[in-house]
């Protein structure tokens, strides 16, 4: 209905005016993504376009998987392997909802959850090791507490990448904190034990790490 060439002419003959071309499937504004149109008129108009801060929240990050889960599910089968993630994963849930936690994504063995405390991320973390065990297999856990961008219902950003990070290097099961969580939960009665510093891939930095004692 309305060619670009219209546009394009309008543009050409106007004194000062600047022809811009949006990706869409309709010129009516209302129709398509409007503030991409706003922010164009606003920077022709004024020289800037408005800054919008995108939404974070302070948030525990929680990452766990299952150690040698190929090998585990190539000796029992997939019924038999599917069986025990069904049981890992209702007794993780039930801890994550026992500790206040938030399920965020799954992917294969391993889930990401988050908290708004983490000594409540961290006793959720033992006890979910814990819990495993009886099912024949072990978990690795890692925690980071940071700034994360709010995604829809998920979270990202550096922080999450830290957890996922963090969770890589723990040992068989162990649950394996960021100095910054440890400082958060000084006087919560929670042990450690320090294991050195690290450098965590794609992460500015090293990093000092430590696992959550058995007692925990």
């Amino acid at each position: 209905m309305m060619p670009a060439a219209h546009s394009r002419y309008l543009a050409e003959h106007i004194p000062g005016a600047k022809y811009v071309e949006l990706p869409g499937d309709d010129h009516l504004p209302f129709m398509g993504d409007a503030d991409a149109l706003v922010d164009e008129v606003q920077e022709f108009l004024t020289g800037t376009r408005e800054h919008v801060e995108p939404d974070r929240v302070l948030a525990t990050v929680l990452f766990a998987d299952i150690v040698g889960s190929t090998e585990r599910a190539a000796q029992l089968g997939d019924h038999r392997w599917r069986e025990l993630l069904e049981g890992y994963y209702d007794l993780a849930r039930r801890e994550l909802t026992r500790f206040r936690g938030r399920e965020i994504d799954t992917a294969g063995d391993g889930f990401f959850a988050s908290f708004d405390g983490p000594a409540r991320g961290i006793r959720c973390a033992a006890a979910i090791a814990a819990g495993v065990r009886p099912l024949g297999i072990e978990v690795r856990a890692g925690l980071h507490t940071g700034e994360c961008e709010v995604i829809g219902e998920k979270i990202g950003g550096i922080a999450v990448h830290i957890g996922a990070r963090v969770a890589g290097l723990a040992k068989p099961g162990e649950v394996l904190v960021s100095n910054t969580v440890k400082d958060l939960v000084a006087g919560s009665g929670i042990r450690f034990e320090e294991r050195g510093a690290h450098t965590l891939k794609g992460v500015p930095g090293e990093w000092r790490l430590f696992a959550v004692a058995p007692a925990a």
